[in-house]
């Protein structure tokens, strides 16, 4: 076994790891936490907003 099989072997082991990622992001279990994950600025706006009204009444 020479370093060309050892190079062989390591793409293939990442191919598959870049295929598990893939499967992993696109899978339907992960997209409630990816849709809150991606709503999380506007939550900080509301509070700022809120923050902000709540200063002006002071």
């Amino acid at each position: 076994m020479d370093i060309n099989d050892f190079r062989a072997w390591h793409t293939v082991v990442l191919f598959l790891a870049f295929i598990g990622i893939i499967i992993w992001a696109y899978s339907r279990g992960r997209k409630k936490s990816f849709d809150e994950a991606a709503h999380l600025p506007f939550e900080d706006d509301q509070t700022h907003n809120a923050t902000m009204k709540k200063e002006k009444l002071s």
